[in-house]
Order: C-alpha cells, then structure tokens, then sequence
C-alpha cells in the first residue's frame, strides 16, 4: 500500500468532514473543499436552517476563491438541496461554449461525480459507528467479531486508499467544471472575516446549524 503524508491524510479528513460549527476547518480551504460543502448542502433537503448554513459557506468561499460567476456556483444557488450533484453532469451543455466534447465531458464528469459520492457516502457512515456499529447486536460472538473487523480493521486500510482519490479528483474536476485550475485557498479566519463565512465560534451559527434537530426532537 502507497504511504502518505499526514497533510495528505488530514485534508482527506477536512473533506470527509461535516464542515459544522462543531466540526470547523483546520486547515486552508480550496475548491476541494468547495465540492464537499456542496455534497453536504445535498444533503439537507429536510433541513431548511442546516441546508441555509451551508449556503452561505459555499457563497463565502466561492467569492475568496473567484468563482461566485461560475455556472456551478449558479447552479448550486438555483437549485434545491438533493439534485445538485445529479446536475452538476450537465453543466458542460450551460456554459454556452465548447460543445462539441460536452458529451466526453459531461460522461467524465458523472464518473469523477460519482467516485467522490461514493467516498463522501463511505465516509460519513463511517462516523455513524462511532455509538454503534451494524451488526453489534448479533448474538454469536464469533461472527459478531467477524463482522466488527471487516467494518473497522478492513474497511479503515481499505478506505484510506479509496479516499485518497479526492486529492487528485477534485484538480480535474476544477478543470473541467470551471474551465481552469482553482489553485488557491484560504484560511477559515479570512473566511470569516473578509467574505462573510459563518463564524464557527458564534452562538448565530452554532444555532442555526442545530437548529432542524433540535425541531425534529421536538416533534418527535
């Protein structure tokens, strides 16, 4: 298995990361980071406040890194939660320009779409088994034992690996979504303080990301 380094490992973590209040950026953020606010505002559509946070992250770190103009960040503002990702494929038909390989486009950016998907799907269960994992309930121990080191001794080598291929995805689809490579980043304080990304550290944000949990526990 390839090595690598522990900057490497700790973006993969920031990307895989659910970008909360509680869960801020350590590190710079780029156009990485970018796809995944994107993945994690995909998936709010029944969290309206979680789902505005996440719109105002992306409408932050589009403006430091330049792409507020973009057809994908249009995309992203015009459509709602649950369909983004499925769209963004069809960008290469939008930009008005370079038609004639927006089919060899579009079909290489499902797959790199699709391969990021399945890392961020991977990678949030993950965090799930941190109360329980599937299969702690199973009443004979051998298998229960089986079970548990297929999930956490197989799965974690395993993964790393798989996940790495978001370092090298996300510098294609910069190119192939944007039309050029986004190579710069920003510190989170920068963000905050110079284009209006929600402050981490304030009691406004903390509570409006929470805020469609603590409803639903409510209600329920």
């Amino acid at each position: 298995m390839a090595s690598y380094s522990r900057f490497e490992q700790a973006r993969i973590n920031q990307l895989l990361s659910a970008y909360s209040p509680h869960e801020s950026p350590r590190l710079s953020l780029d156009f990485g980071d970018y796809l995944s606010l994107i993945w994690r505002l995909d998936h709010c559509a029944e969290k309206p406040k979680r789902a505005s946070y996440y719109r105002a992250c992306l409408s932050a770190l589009a403006q430091a890194l330049e792409i507020q103009d973009s057809t994908l960040h249009k995309l992203v503002k015009t459509t709602e939660p649950g369909t983004i990702y499925t769209q963004i494929t069809n960008l290469p038909y939008r930009s008005g320009s370079r038609l004639l390989d927006a089919q060899d486009r579009k079909a290489a950016i499902a797959k790199l779409v699709q391969i990021r998907d399945s890392i961020c799907v991977l990678g949030a269960s993950q965090k799930n088994w941190q109360v329980s994992y599937p299969g702690a309930g199973i009443m004979d121990v051998d298998l229960r034992e089986r079970v548990f080191a297929v999930l956490f001794t197989a799965f974690q080598g395993q993964f790393s690996s798989f996940a790495r291929l978001l370092l090298v995805s996300d510098i294609v689809l910069a190119s192939l979504l944007i039309g050029y490579d986004v190579v710069q980043d920003i510190s989170l304080h920068d963000l905050v303080i110079r284009f209006g990304y929600p402050d981490p550290e304030s009691e406004r944000a903390q509570s409006e990301y929470d805020t469609d949990d603590i409803s639903r526990r409510i209600s329920s």
